[in-house]
């Protein structure tokens, strides 16, 4: 395998280091959820807090932790995130941030476990496919308060600038998954790099619209390309971006870029990464929405009586319903997700509490997962490893007398639920979640 040519010219001497890197075993590293806490054998990756390589790679699909949204399994490079968010300093009471090209939901979930309790989280997607690996992980971190769209970038320009913090992982030639992804080597190319390059500039054109005056936009890339990084980020400083510092200890190895950090496998214990953090100069208004107004919430949608007991913290919550699903979200919030709900494609406008079946309300699989869920409102039903994977595989479990739902609970945390059925609890883990691995 040969360097691309730019990449070869731009670490000259140490190019043959890279080339001997991507040949090398990849190592394996999680990061982990802090709001479900977790013993994990592994040691620190420097640049995350809950970051951890692990010794060796275990079967992920068959630990039921994974499942429960305990920790992600990423790439440490990618980790740095954490370093970009804390140089963009304290973020304001009621903050928004935006991942705009948030699947599979690695920075999403990242995302979820930096901000403060008070922010909004809006996680998007433009692809089906692709959105619904997003939901997935995004549900199973459990993050409250956390907003799915389906839309192009252009789509929120409406919206003006509504955005304390914009995170832009553009789609890109993916250099920096040599040695992970065959088919990273095998479709990269020139027309690759350029289709790219012309991509993440429309994309960011929209994003740097979204920023508040006073906030930030990340961008990054798992590619080394200038045309893809720092070109990109130029285009932004021509614009009256200030380009940030992103601190990092010379000891992680990672290079300092024109505008940015690089990460290159010979260096860093990680794949290749490239983040840059800007700054939108100025102060902005506290509430800024754009030409659509802000829309205000109703006050009437609260949560059904037999929805309430289920529901941490319920008083706070407003209800959104959405044909037989209810998602609550703060109070605080419901205005400002009303607006997004009339201006994107919005599929999930908060967290999924309950779901009408049969003339009744069901508790939604994505409760089970979230901060949100009130364990003591139901009969638990605590699985040691080996039946909690029998549950993630769809199998019903046994009971006598068994009625209404049931929390099934793995060490603690909130996996799903099970419906009683006399001798037997029914599974009500999502079909299209279950394990098929043996």
């Amino acid at each position: 395998m040969a360097l691309p040519p730019a990449v070869a010219g731009l670490l000259g001497d140490e190019a043959g280091e890279l080339l001997a890197a991507l040949g090398q075993p990849a190592p394996v590293s999680i990061r982990l959820n802090p709001a479900k806490p977790v013993e994990m054998a592994g040691s620190p990756v420097p640049w995350c807090t809950q970051g951890r390589y692990l010794p060796e790679r275990p079967v992920f699909t068959l630990d039921p932790f994974l499942h429960a949204g305990a920790y992600y399994v990423q790439e440490a490079g990618s980790m740095v995130l954490e370093c970009a968010v804390k140089a963009c300093g304290l973020l304001p009471d009621g903050a928004v941030a935006l991942d705009l090209c948030a699947a599979p939901g690695g920075k999403a979930t990242h995302l979820a476990a930096l901000l403060p309790g008070s922010a909004l989280l809006v996680a998007n997607e433009t692809d089906p496919a692709r959105q619904a690996v997003l939901t997935e992980n995004v549900w199973k971190w459990g993050r409250p308060d956390t907003v799915l769209t389906q839309a192009a970038p252009e789509d929120f320009e409406a919206l003006g600038a509504f955005c304390d913090l914009v995170l832009v992982d553009a789609p890109c030639s993916g250099e920096g998954m040599f040695r992970k992804d065959p088919h990273a080597r095998a479709q990269w190319g020139e027309n690759l790099v350029e289709t790219c390059a012309a991509r993440q500039q429309r994309i960011l054109e929209s994003a740097w619209h979204l920023v508040k005056p006073g906030g930030h936009l990340i961008y990054s890339t798992c590619t080394w390309e200038v045309r893809e990084n720092e070109d990109q980020v130029q285009r932004l400083v021509d614009r009256g971006a200030v380009p940030v510092t992103i601190p990092v200890e010379e000891a992680w190895g990672m290079l300092p870029a024109t505008a940015g950090v690089r990460c290159y496998p010979h260096r860093v214990r990680g794949e290749g990464f490239f983040i840059a953090l800007l700054h939108k100069p100025g102060r902005g208004p506290g509430e800024a929405i754009g030409r659509l107004g802000p829309h205000p919430g109703n006050g009437t949608d609260q949560l059904p009586g037999e929805v309430v007991p289920w529901v941490r913290e319920a008083e706070t919550c407003a209800a959104i319903r959405r044909e037989d699903v209810l998602y609550a979200v703060e109070a605080r919030w419901e205005g400002r997700v009303r607006t997004l709900m009339a201006a994107l494609r919005t599929t999930a406008p908060g967290t999924p509490v309950a779901r009408y079946k049969g003339g009744a309300w069901w508790p939604h699989p994505a409760l089970a997962l979230g901060g949100r869920c009130h364990h003591r409102a139901f009969a638990t039903l605590d699985l040691d490893r080996a039946r909690a994977l029998a549950y993630l595989r769809g199998e019903a479990l046994p009971g006598t007398d068994t009625d209404g739902f049931a929390l099934v609970r793995h060490g603690g945390m909130g996996l799903g639920w099970a419906k009683g059925a006399g001798k037997r609890w029914n599974n009500l883990w999502p079909a299209a979640w279950r394990i098929r691995m043996r």
